[in-house]
């Protein structure tokens, strides 16, 4: 499994991925899952690959080889949307190639990509291509394509990146975004890849990779647990059973009558667990009751 992220903003791009693969707990292993199509002066496109290993590194082989019938390549290409167009024949190519024999070992054709960067005369732009070659383009209202373990580290991009947010603001947002999912799963691991794109640069303007003695990432990795405790604790705790005008945070009023579903009781337990039970919940309506 991997995690990765691509960011479109009004100043650039920011892409961040990982580098573990794993086929078992005692498999794990190293692979880079960015790579940049670069010449200078003219396009900057990034590649970023999620999924089956051998089906991700077959299509970025031949999407980085192939000439069309009209002797078009993605680095020919006009647009990048003729360049996403060229990415997703690539996965159809290797899907016909390769489906079928893997499906005979039971392997699913799993592949997912983000597609990303800028051709001369048009503007930066960002794609998620998918495992049947179909594609879609982020736009001002999903400004950011994620990849591989997405859930732990999207509601802080939720939260903070627009596509005015600053190139060096997002990176950040990117790498907490990692940082969340490095502590949440083991199957996505150091090193890093980081890339940051100034518009209309037409060359790879930051590049960085990270290991676990990045001096940057580890502050990352501390400030921001500290930072997430210290506000967690700041926060008031609930107040039961009261009046909601006689204070706040009220999170259950007086004036509520919620009840739990509560399983009937068997009858071989007898009547006498059945006032025990009656007992204990009179006693913990006395305590809430006592709560301010």
């Amino acid at each position: 499994m991997t995690y990765c992220v691509g960011m479109r903003l009004d100043e650039g791009l920011v892409f961040l991925s990982d580098s573990r693969t794993n086929a078992g707990v005692d498999q794990v292993g190293t692979f880079r899952k960015m790579s940049v199509f670069e010449n200078p002066g003219d396009r900057m496109m990034v590649l970023m690959t999620a999924g089956n290993l051998s089906i991700s590194q077959s299509i970025r082989q031949l999407i980085s080889e192939h000439v069309s019938e009209d002797g078009q390549s993605i680095w020919t290409a006009a647009t990048m949307y003729d360049a996403a167009r060229m990415l997703g024949d690539a996965v159809r190519t290797v899907h016909k190639r390769d489906a079928e024999s893997l499906a005979e070992f039971g392997i699913d054709f799993n592949v997912s990509i983000i597609f990303g960067g800028q051709i001369k005369g048009e503007r930066c732009r960002l794609f998620q291509v998918y495992a049947a070659g179909n594609f879609i383009e982020s736009h001002n209202e999903s400004t950011y394509f994620q990849i591989g373990e997405a859930k732990y580290g999207k509601p802080i991009i939720d939260r903070v990146v627009n596509p005015s947010t600053s190139l060096d603001e997002a990176a950040k947002c990117a790498l907490i975004s990692m940082d969340s999912t490095l502590r949440s799963n083991i199957s996505v691991g150091l090193p890093l890849d980081l890339l940051v794109y100034k518009a209309d640069s037409l060359a790879v303007s930051r590049f960085v990779t990270i290991d676990e003695k990045n001096q940057y990432f580890q502050m990352i990795r501390n400030t921001w647990g500290q930072q997430l405790k210290t506000v967690f604790e700041g926060i008031a705790d609930p107040i039961w059973n009261a009046a909601p005008d006689a204070t706040s945070n009220v999170l259950s009023s007086t004036n509520m009558h919620s009840k739990p579903v509560r399983v009937k009781l068997p009858e071989h337990l007898g009547s006498s667990a059945g006032q025990q039970a009656s007992e204990l919940q009179s006693l913990a309506q006395q305590f809430n009751n006592k709560q301010p």
